[in-house]
């Protein structure tokens, strides 16, 4: 009788690890991915440091493009002179940054999002919206209510992004010291027991 599963060991082709893609551990580490952006992008794109932040699914990358050298005679001016260079920036270098984002994405099996500053003006290009799937209780549903029934947000989903926007400002410094936390559990985890 010829078995109707795969065999032991073997992943479905064309599909990342597990049901839902790369699992995370499957996931590369993306600490260094400021460091390789930096490497990687070409010179002149950007002035400063670019910015680079990574979760599970995808890594963005903001730079902040060459000040605009011209004067304007108002703020609308000048705002729509920003949108037009990044408008440019973002036509002229279209393929190239595909083909970096290619290398990053086979790299950190996650998908690369790009945004650029310009004067006062920020823009991002693609990013991903993922779902995110919880269970809430009735209080924390109430609260989701209240927001979407006071105009602060449309849904329930969009309440529940404002919520975490904004406990993400408040608690950076404290984020900041979990994941410190965070990082010293895996050295801990990684070295093992001393026998």
């Amino acid at each position: 009788m010829v078995g109707r599963g795969r065999p032991h060991g073997m992943r479905p082709e064309g599909r990342g690890h597990g049901r839902g893609g790369w699992q995370q551990a499957d996931l590369p580490s993306a600490d260094d991915a400021k460091a390789w952006f930096a490497g990687r992008l070409p010179d002149g794109w950007f002035i400063g440091d670019v910015e680079v932040s990574a979760d599970r699914e995808e890594i963005i990358v903001v730079g902040e493009l060459p000040a605009l050298g011209d004067e304007f005679t108002d703020d609308a001016e000048r705002a729509a002179a920003e949108a037009g260079r990044i408008s440019r920036f973002r036509e002229d270098s279209r393929d190239e940054r595909i083909e970096i984002a290619r290398q990053a994405e086979h790299r950190y099996r996650r998908k690369v999002a790009w945004g650029v500053r310009l004067g006062g003006t920020a823009e991002m290009f693609t990013t991903l919206s993922v779902p995110v799937m919880t269970r809430l209780r009735q209080p924390e549903r109430l609260v989701l209510d209240t927001l979407v029934d006071a105009g602060v947000a449309r849904s329930r989903s969009e309440a529940l992004a404002w919520a975490v926007r904004l406990v993400g400002e408040h608690a950076q410094q404290w984020l900041g010291e979990l994941k410190q936390a965070m990082a010293t559990v895996d050295d801990l985890r990684a070295r093992g027991p001393e026998l």
